[in-house]
């Protein structure tokens, strides 16, 4: 007899891409997606699924951005307006409005867009730092700045979508 040991299965690597050169570069795959005529994203991994709109509960004293909770198989999914938690004219909701179901941590929520557009590869090459802007606010809900030819995609910070406990009391 002879001892084998089995090699233990290697973990899923991020998808790769061969660059010009021949060295290979790891890409990230996002879903973009509208508000109103601008362009944002956040990564596929953290999305759960993508369904249509479905009418939300509201919950009294909740945000304006809190559109409200939806039953999502037995689980209460928040809904958040992203036009509105991103400081824009709130939506209203109906039937073309989009639910992307996302997933931060334990935290799973609903962020109601207007339409989802596309998934995209992006390599480190694309990615850029968010530039300084007036309004703080406006740079911490977003992560990253991606850009493929013409097009500034924003990416959503997901984890500041739903603020803490302790921010909202500070408030």
């Amino acid at each position: 007899m002879t001892d084998e040991t089995t090699p233990e299965a290697a973990p899923a690597a991020a998808p790769t891409k061969v660059a010009p050169t021949g060295a290979v570069t790891a890409t990230e795959e996002y879903i973009t997606f509208r508000i109103r005529d601008q362009e944002f994203c956040v990564e596929i991994t953290s999305t759960r699924e993508i369904r249509g709109w479905s009418n939300a509960t509201r919950l009294p004293h909740s945000p304006d951005y809190l559109v409200g909770v939806i039953n999502l198989r037995g689980t209460i999914l928040p809904i958040i307006d992203l036009s509105a938690r991103l400081g824009l004219e709130p939506s209203e909701p109906s039937e073309r409005h989009v639910i992307i179901v996302v997933q931060v941590e334990e935290k799973i929520f609903g962020l109601l867009v207007d339409a989802v557009s596309d998934i995209l590869d992006v390599g480190p090459d694309q990615i850029r730092q968010v530039p300084e802007m007036n309004s703080s606010q406006a740079k911490e809900f977003f992560k990253r700045v991606i850009v493929i030819e013409e097009r500034i995609i924003c990416e959503v910070a997901l984890d500041l979508m739903i603020p803490t406990q302790e921010a909202q009391q500070a408030a």
